[in-house]
C-alpha cells in the first residue's frame, strides 16, 4: 500500500502551495482551547503533527498565547517536499522541528508526545490501523490524539453547495472528509487496543469571503489543483457565475463585494488508554 495518495502527491506538489497557504482559513479560538483543555498531561507539551501541510494549524498555535506558552517541542511531519518548503518558509521558531514522514511512520520516538494532531489532513491516510499503532507509539501515558478539519457548510447556504458540487466531480475517487472513511478508524483493532471512544465536537462560523476567495479557496483543493489550465480555468468561471448568482448570500458589504462565508471546524479527540 502506498504512504501516500497519488492525488495528493500531484495536488500538494511543488508549486501549488502558495495558493493553498495564502487561502486556506486558521483554526477558530474555541477549537483551539477545547484541544488544550482535553490534554490530561500537564504542559509543557510535546507536540506532533501529522500532514502539517504549509503550517497553517501550527502557526495558529504559535499565535494563541495560552498555546504558545504551553509548548516545550513541536515536530511537524509532512510527506510533501512542495509543501515542507513552505512551511519552512513561514514557521521560525526553534521548538518546531520539521521532518518528512507519513501517518504510519512519523520517525518520532517512542513515548514522546502529550499530543498527535491532524489538521485538514487525515482523510489522507492510507491505513487507519498502522496510523492508531504509531500514534499510540509515539504517545506517552494519558496521550492524546485530535483530527481536526475546516470545511464549507453546505447546508447552510445554496451557493455554497453549489460550489461544493461544481468541484467535487473532479475528486476521482479521492478519500475526502465528507465521504466519512476515516471514521473506520475507531473500529480498528489498533485503535480499540490503544484508545478510549473518540469525542466529536462541531462549532459552525462564518469568514469574510468574496468571489475571489470563494474561487481561490475551491482551487486550492488537490484535486481541482491537477487540472488541466483551461479546464481549471472552465470550472473557475462556473464558480464566480455561481457566487454572483447566489441570491441567498449574506452580504458583509455589498459595495465593496463582501459577504459571509459558512464555515464548520469538527474536532474529534482520542485519549489513550
Amino acid at each position: 500500500m502506498a504512504f501516500v495518495h497519488n492525488i495528493a502527491q500531484k495536488g500538494f506538489g511543488a508549486g501549488t502551495n502558495e495558493l493553498y497557504d495564502r487561502i486556506r482559513p486558521s483554526y477558530q479560538p474555541a477549537a483551539l482551547e477545547h484541544i488544550r483543555k482535553a490534554l490530561r498531561n500537564p504542559g509543557p507539551y510535546n507536540i506532533v503533527e501529522v500532514g502539517a501541510g504549509t503550517g497553517i494549524f501550527t502557526r495558529a498555535l504559535l499565535a494563541d498565547p495560552e498555546w504558545n506558552k504551553s509548548i516545550k517541542e513541536l515536530v511537524a511531519v509532512e510527506p510533501s517536499e512542495g509543501m515542507r518548503d513552505a512551511f519552512a518558509k513561514s514557521v521560525s521558531d526553534d521548538r518546531v522541528h520539521l521532518r518528512e514522514g507519513t501517518f504510519q511512520v512519523t520517525g518520532v520516538e517512542d513515548s514522546w508526545a502529550d499530543l498527535v494532531v491532524i489538521a485538514q489532513a487525515y482523510h489522507w491516510c492510507p491505513d487507519y490501523d498502522l496510523a492508531s499503532a504509531e500514534f499510540a507509539r509515539v504517545l506517552k501515558d494519558n496521550g492524546t490524539v485530535v483530527y481536526v478539519w475546516n470545511l464549507e457548510d453546505r447546508g447552510a447556504a445554496r451557493w455554497v453547495a453549489q460550489v461544493r458540487d461544481t468541484i467535487e466531480q473532479f475528486e476521482s475517487g479521492t478519500p475526502q472528509f465528507r465521504l466519512n472513511l476515516w471514521r473506520q478508524t475507531f473500529d480498528t483493532p489498533s485503535y480499540k487496543r490503544y484508545f478510549e471512544s473518540p469525542e466529536e465536537h462541531l462549532w459552525s462560523y462564518s469568514l469574510t469571503a468574496t468571489e475571489d476567495i470563494v474561487v481561490d479557496r475551491a482551487s486550492s483543493k488537490s484535486y481541482t489543483a491537477v487540472l488541466p489550465s483551461d479546464q481549471k480555468e472552465e470550472v473557475r468561471q462556473k464558480l464566480r457565475e455561481i457566487v454572483k448568482k447566489g441570491e441567498d448570500k449574506e452580504w458583509i458589504d455589498e459595495g465593496s463585494g463582501t459577504f459571509y462565508y459558512p464555515y464548520q471546524c469538527w474536532v474529534i479527540v482520542a485519549q489513550k488508554k
